[in-house]
Order: structure tokens, then sequence, then C-alpha cells
């Protein structure tokens, strides 16, 4: 529907803490809901954490607890995370739930029941830390998984498939016939060429005898399903579109209009990129499930040329960040360092240089103009022509809308900062401090104030997606009842409005 927006993150998998890879997907979805919201559409957040397979049940054995106690304590650690992170998601799912186990089951059903799983038997290359198999020319001479670098083992077992193979050129064609599916481009076009090669079935269980911590297939009971088909499906299941309880042949899965199926964006990182383009379409199409509308798999935080990992030592914990710095200055740097789509180097200088950046632009603009209001018209907004860099208004929010139209976060966010830099360059054209010294100067100094309090006033709403708590504290010096709409600080008209100086929005930090 076109004023509903349902977007996704990955449900991020419970063996381990959340790092700066798990805060950038989410702040990233959380910014692109929070702008979805201000143009006053309906939206739905899903995030949550995966919680079956054999990684959660060998780090339980490991930590001697059950697998539910491990995967309750992680789900606790990711929410705390979220909060602390002002990640305002509509809903935390965990594959544990009932709910979800019901509609695998119901979904991985209607598979078999229309032709498109058989048993047969498997031999592989395994990577237990990506929970999936790897081919000769993947894994290389050193018998490693090629995104985690970690070891990998020979399995032999029958296992249950499904057809994937018969959906090849459904998949090829709906993916050149729908360009910006699948972004950036060159992800789209890795797809494309993956799929020049004949696509294989899908292994979608694992035998009990290995694996017992996972959904038990309804046709199959001594096998449970593979984790990644299990956790796929969290998307349809907090979508609605087929509750719990509903039987494989209900017509319901024919008609999912009135839920939030399907989703209008899957936000990824680009190492499960295959798994969301191509098995998880393959699979909607064997369910007879409309696709979801996008995807787009960003890239990844490195340190130096090496990629973030948990067994290299090298992650960064946001959180350590945050308690430095602030929440906001940590979703400003991720998504303002990150060009949507690419890799990102991380270093404590461009972390510090992107935090100056708040400071010394926004902050400083927002510091002087509600200082001199405070200092000239006794902290009350005068009646003066606010409409002066109306122009560059205008400018700054089509940029945004194009930007944000692309998924092109890290420019829209550009955009508004280069507005704050133009409001801070109108200050020193129009030098208020002398205007205030000559009488006869009185009605310009009121316009240049206007005009300064009218830009905050847009500023705050632009910055909100992605500094929610720095600009609901602007909107409460600025004498706003909260945060406005883009459309309504357009409109905004100051004058007569008490406003507060405060402390600096982003106080100064010693090294």
């Amino acid at each position: 529907m076109a004023d509903r927006r349902y977007l996704t993150t990955p449900i991020y998998y419970a063996s381990g803490a959340p790092h700066i890879g798990h805060a950038y997907t989410t702040i990233l979805a959380d910014a692109l809901a929070r702008f979805e919201r201000q143009s006053e559409r309906e939206v739905r957040f899903l995030t949550g954490t995966d919680e079956h397979g054999q990684k959660i049940q060998e780090e339980a054995n490991r930590q001697g607890v059950q697998p539910i106690e491990l995967c309750d304590e992680m789900a606790e650690r990711f929410r705390d995370a979220w909060d602390l992170l002002d990640i305002d998601y509509d809903r935390f799912i965990r594959t544990t739930e009932a709910e979800h186990i019901a509609v695998v089951r119901s979904f991985v059903q209607r598979l078999y029941d229309r032709g498109h799983i058989y048993a047969g038997e498997y031999s592989g290359w395994y990577s237990v830390s990506q929970e999936r198999y790897f081919t000769e020319k993947e894994i290389g001479p050193d018998r490693v998984d090629p995104i985690a670098g970690k070891p990998v083992e020979w399995v032999e077992e029958e296992n249950w498939f499904f057809r994937m193979s018969a959906f090849q050129d459904d998949l090829i064609a709906h993916i050149e016939a729908n360009p910006d599916w699948i972004r950036p481009e060159v992800r789209r076009n890795e797809i494309l060429g993956f799929l020049q090669q004949p696509l294989g079935d899908l292994s979608i269980s694992r035998p009990k005898r290995r694996l017992r911590w996972g959904v038990e297939l309804p046709f199959a009971t001594e096998h449970v399903a593979y984790v990644w088909v299990d956790a796929l499906i969290n998307y349809v299941t907090a979508s609605g579109a087929i509750p719990a309880g509903t039987a494989p042949d209900d017509p319901a899965w024919d008609d999912v209009s009135d839920s939030w199926w399907p989703a209008d964006l899957h936000l990824i990182g680009k190492d499960i990129l295959t798994t969301h383009a191509v098995y998880w379409p393959t699979l909607l199409m064997g369910a007879g499930l409309p696709l979801p509308r996008g995807i787009l798999a960003h890239g990844w935080w490195v340190v130096g040329e090496t990629k973030m990992s948990k067994s290299l030592g090298n992650v960064i914990d946001p959180l350590q960040l945050r308690d430095t710095y602030g929440t906001d200055a940590v979703r400003w740097y991720l998504l303002r360092e990150m060009p949507t789509g690419s890799d990102a180097s991380y270093t404590p200088e461009r972390f510090l240089t992107r935090y100056e950046e708040l400071a010394n632009v926004w902050g400083n603009l927002a510091q002087r103009a509600l200082s001199m209001v405070a200092r000239y018209r006794d902290g009350v907004v005068p009646d003066g022509d606010a409409a002066q860099l109306d122009a560059a208004i205008d400018d700054t929010l089509a940029q945004v809308g194009s930007s944000l139209e692309s998924l092109r976060l890290h420019e829209a966010l550009g955009a508004a900062m280069d507005l704050a830099r133009t409001a801070n360059g109108y200050v020193e054209e129009r030098e208020p401090w002398a205007q205030a010294k000559d009488p006869a100067r009185a009605g310009n100094l009121d316009d240049t104030l206007a005009t300064l309090v009218r830009v905050l006033t847009v500023l705050t709403a632009l910055f909100h997606p992605v500094c929610p708590g720095k600009a609901a504290e602007l909107a409460g010096r600025l004498g706003l009842s909260g945060v406005p709409t883009l459309d309504a600080a357009k409109a905004d008209r100051p004058a007569g409005r008490s406003v507060e100086k405060g402390d600096p929005l982003f106080p100064r930090i010693e090294n």
C-alpha cells in the first residue's frame, strides 16, 4: 500500500554480542523508518534475533546452559543495545517464538505439498560459523569459509531438499525486469553473475542426530529446518500474512493484502546477499507468496583492509563509543561515514572528525543563533522576514528527497549539514552583532534572527531521523511542542516564540 512501509533488518544470530556491524544496519533501518514516519506514512520496522542452529547449540554446550537460556540472555542484550542506541522498532521477533515456529512448519509443509521438496543425500564442505555449505572453489586450498575465514568440515548426510533450481529462470526474469530490486547496482550484477551458472537445489534440513536445536519438519520429524530457511521466514511471520495455525492449503496464502507483506525493503549486509536475493525469493515463489519489493545490501565496516570480525578481535563496540560521545554522535558517524552500499573504514580519527562536524556546524549554529535571540530580543523570536534562506531550504529538501529515493542516506545527511553551513555563512555575512549596535538596522537584525530560527526548525526535522535525542532537545529550545515533520517545519513561522539558549548540543570532548 502506498501509505505504508515495511522495513526489516536481518535477525541477528544469538551466539554473540551486538557489534558495530549490527548497529549500522539497525540504525540505518531506524533512520529510514523515521524519515518515512515524517512523511506521515504508517511504518512497520522489524528486527530481532535468530535463535536456532548449530552455533547456538554448541555455544550453549560450551557455557553449560540450555540453548533457550542462551537465547533469552542474548535477545535481552540486543534489546538493551537498541534501547541505548535509540532504535524505535515496531516488532522484535525471536525465532523461538511459538508463532514463528508454527509459521515455519506451515510454510515448509506447503512447499512439500506443492511438490517442491524431496529427500536426498548431501555431501559438501560445511561451515558451522556461517551455518551453510561452500563449494571447493569458495573454500580454496586452505579449507576455510570465505566470509569468516573459519575452518569448514566435510559432511555427508541425508537431507531434505528444496527444488530451488526450478525457479532460476523466473528469478533472473524478475531481477532483469526490476533493475532497482537489488541495490546498489554492483550487488545486482553480482547476483546476475551468480545466476549465470546452473542453480543447485537447497538443502533445507539437518538430521536430529547431529542437530536437535531447530524447528522440527512436520513431514519428517527426525529432521529440523535448516537455520537459514527458518530465519528468512521471520519476515513473513512478523508481517501477519500467515497467522499461526494457518493450514498450508488455507486460502489466506493466496491473498496477503490485509497484512504488511510484502516487505518494502530488506536491509542486509553484503555477506548475506545470496541468501536474501536467491534462497529467499525462490522459497517465496515455491510457496506462492509475493516477493519483497527491494533489497539493500550495504558494505562492511573494516579496520584498515580487514573486515571486522569477532574471531579476529577487531570488533568495535558501539556502546563504548556511546558512553563517551553520546548516542546521536554514534548514529551520525555510522550513517554519515559509510556511503550506503559501500565499505567504510573505522578509525578513531574519522569518528572524531564526524563528531566535530556535528559540534562545529550544526551545534555551533544552534548555540550562536539562540544566544543572539536571548541577548538581543530577550529570548523571543522577532517578527522579521524569516524567509531569507528559503531558496537554500527548498534546494536542501529537494536534495534530501532525491537521496532518500535512491537510498543514499549519507548524501541526504550531507545535504542537511550543508544547509547548516550555509546558515553559518549567512551569520558571517549579516553580522548581527553589528546590526545590534546600529538602531537604524534593527529591522535587519529582526530578519536575521527570524531567518536563523526558521532554518534551525527545518534542521531539527532533517536531523531527527539520525539524531533523535539532540533534535528533540533542540525542538524544545526552539519553543516547539515536538519535532515537526518536514512539511510542518517548512511552513513554520517562528515570530513570537520564546527560545532558550541552553548548553552546547555537542560539548567538547577531551581526548
